[in-house]
């Protein structure tokens, strides 16, 4: 048996075989859509995130190599990349027309409790990194060697990043309770 729970199916896609990927896509999808509509917060280009994650798998299955990396950590190292690419783009656009202002809120069959939909608010608000540790280990559950693997720093640092994390989110869930 092999470390990687994943390395056969990784290795039947990169010789092509349409069964291994519905089969991973099956096992994978979930999780990789959740952590890009965290980061994103948006659930339609989150979509496309999950799509494009999958198409380089597809690609790039036949090139992946057992022991640089597990592959759920590759995963989700090209989820996060893909991500980040698109907030740079949102910063980047720039425009003389004024697009047409859409409702921020959640639609009402997707509403989410108060407290998560706080919590979700707030995760926004926190830097970048906190926001990828507190995601990785807290809402995909990963280890913290997982998370830290995956964001290529230290466990050192991954620990550092989620205790400022939590302290962010603490502040600014309790600042919102003052102004309520």
């Amino acid at each position: 048996m092999s470390a990687d729970p994943d390395e056969d199916l990784v290795r039947r896609i990169g010789a092509g075989d349409p069964a291994a990927v519905q089969t991973l896509v099956a096992r994978k999808l979930p999780r990789i859509l959740a952590l890009a509509v965290r980061m994103l917060g948006d659930a339609a280009e989150a979509e496309d995130v999950a799509q494009e994650t999958f198409v380089r798998l597809w690609r790039h299955a036949s090139g992946w190599r057992r022991g640089n990396a597990r592959f759920d950590t590759w995963i989700h190292r090209v989820t996060l990349n893909l991500c980040y690419d698109r907030l740079r783009r949102r910063r980047e656009w720039v425009t003389d027309d004024l697009p047409e202002v859409m409702d921020p809120a959640p639609l009402p069959d997707t509403q989410p409790r108060e407290d998560t939909w706080r919590v979700e608010q707030a995760l926004r608000a926190i830097a970048p990194r906190q926001r990828e540790a507190i995601i990785l280990v807290y809402y995909q559950d990963m280890s913290n060697i997982e998370a830290a693997t995956t964001l290529e720093i230290s466990v050192d640092a991954l620990e550092s990043l989620l205790s400022r994390g939590r302290r962010a989110l603490q502040a600014i869930l309790a600042r919102d309770d003052v102004h309520e």
